[in-house]
Formats: structure tokens, C-alpha cells, sequence
């Protein structure tokens, strides 16, 4: 287990499908032990936003997407990382947090290509 599946009580609503990040949230690219870390600070806002059309299938509010959309939007929009390098990252922590192979693949692609279409 990682300091990442451990955090619990680590982020508060701020409204609809928004939080805000209240514990720090650790990633560690690669393998654990690769001493490559992403840390998300306590303030940082995020929401889990999916299209109207797609939430029959994936509830914004799922719990299980939240720590991957924290760390996506925060890589997107602090860190200016790309869609595709930002995406693989949301795409390893869903799995982190359970999330089956087919939800990662649709997310995945979701937010990889969304500035493409």
C-alpha cells in the first residue's frame, strides 16, 4: 500500500462536483520506491467533471475518481503538463484506487483527447 491508497479525509465539497484539496495528496510516478514524486497541496481546487451525456455511466462523485482528478487537474493547470502526460497519470491512479479497466480506458481517453475533438 502507498502513502496514496492510505490518504483518507484528504479533500472537502466546495459545491456540486468541486473539492478542495485539505491533506496534501502524494503521488509517486512509476514504481513506489522511485523517489519521483507529484504532491498536490493542502488549498488546491478540483472538480470531477464529466459530460452530462456519460454520467448514466461515470458518476462525478464516485469517490474513486477524486485523488486521479485532483492530480489531473492540478498537473494540467499548475504544472502545464500536456493532456496525454496528464491523462496517463489519471489513467495509473483510477487503477490505484480500483477503478476497472474499462472506466480507466473511457477516462483515459476522455481526458487525453478532449482538446482534440
Amino acid at each position: 500500500m502507498s502513502a496514496y491508497t492510505r490518504l483518507t479525509g484528504w479533500h472537502v465539497p466546495v459545491g456540486g462536483i468541486g473539492f478542495e484539496v485539505s491533506t496534501p495528496v502524494p503521488w509517486e510516478l512509476g514504481a513506489i520506491g522511485s523517489g519521483l514524486w507529484i504532491i498536490v497541496p493542502s488549498g488546491t481546487r478540483f472538480d470531477c467533471s464529466v459530460p452530462l451525456f456519460l454520467r448514466w455511466a461515470f458518476d462525478p462523485l464516485d469517490p474513486r475518481y477524486r485523488k486521479a482528478s485532483c492530480l489531473h487537474d492540478w498537473l494540467l493547470s499548475v504544472k502545464g503538463w500536456g493532456r496525454v502526460a496528464a491523462g496517463a497519470v489519471f489513467h495509473d491512479a483510477l487503477a490505484a484506487d480500483g477503478v476497472p479497466l474499462w472506466e480507466r480506458l473511457a477516462m483515459w481517453l476522455a481526458v487525453s483527447l478532449y482538446r482534440f475533438a
